[in-house]
């Protein structure tokens, strides 16, 4: 009887989720971002309270549910992910812990590149803060998907958005040197579209709406630059446990704002 109960209940669940999903859909209706970014936080937490010894099972979970994100997200018409998997900060986590993670995300890079042949990688991040082979599988993954229709996909990876900002900056000044304009002349007409062309995502538009997993009600230096319109949405769910219910709410809280763009 305790079986067929829960069988009951894992059905009226079902049931009852999908009808609220229809929901949800209905009211994000005629308005979805064109970019969402994502901040794939509790990894490591959702491991330890789950009883794992290993908080780097954690991160295979998580591994697991970017796929599923990634075809909510089609089925919405976003037209471009940003996905932080590694800040520039986990590089400097204890080796024991780093290499399984590196293992994970270039197995997570390599599928993404091979499993669905409508989404277009692109690595963003400072890879020299990546071991040489580490850098060289995700790019070479990445390249494979170019040319392709379809939704793009950010993977940020050894990425902070203090550092991209000092880069974008360093290879502005780098252009012009090599271009012969004094420091002078660049000072007259640098603005804000000159750093923005050499940032990690130049061509592509500014996030519309943030997702952060994991109860954390913070950016910590995800696109620090683009996101200075963006909506933001925060979830208590860990990463692994984050539901396509959790993903539908967003777009529907995304829905009924009234964006200002800083106003």
């Amino acid at each position: 009887m305790t079986a067929v109960w829960r069988r009951f209940r894992r059905k009226a669940s079902k049931l009852v989720y999908g009808i609220y999903d229809k929901r949800l859909i209905q009211q994000a209706a005629g308005r979805h971002p064109r970019h969402v970014g994502v901040v794939l936080d509790g990894n490591r937490r959702w491991a330890r309270e789950a009883g794992f010894d290993d908080v780097v099972d954690g991160h295979r979970a998580g591994a697991d549910r970017i796929k599923e994100l990634l075809i909510w997200c089609q089925e919405a018409e976003v037209q471009l992910v940003t996905l932080w998997l590694l800040s520039t900060d986990n590089v400097t986590r204890p080796q024991e812990e780093l290499g399984p993670l590196l293992k994970v995300i270039e197995d997570v890079v390599d599928e993404l590149a091979e499993d669905h042949k409508t989404w277009r990688v692109r690595i963003i991040g400072a890879l020299d803060v990546l071991p040489d082979d580490t850098a060289a599988r995700i790019v070479s993954a990445a390249r494979r998907t170019e040319g392709r229709a379809g939704m793009e996909v950010n993977i940020a990876v050894g990425y902070g958005g203090r550092r991209e900002i000092a880069d974008a900056v360093r290879k502005l000044l780098q252009r012009h040197a090599e271009e012969g304009t004094t420091i002078e002349e660049l000072v007259e007409v640098l603005d804000v579209d000159h750093i923005a062309e050499h940032l990690y995502t130049s061509g592509q538009p500014d996030p519309d709406l943030v997702i952060r997993t994991s109860g954390e009600q913070r950016l910590s230096g995800f696109l620090l630059w683009q996101s200075a319109h963006s909506e933001f949405w925060f979830c208590e769910a860990y990463w692994p446990d984050f539901r396509r219910t959790d993903f539908l709410r967003a777009l529907r809280d995304y829905a009924i704002r009234h964006r200002r763009f800083g106003s």
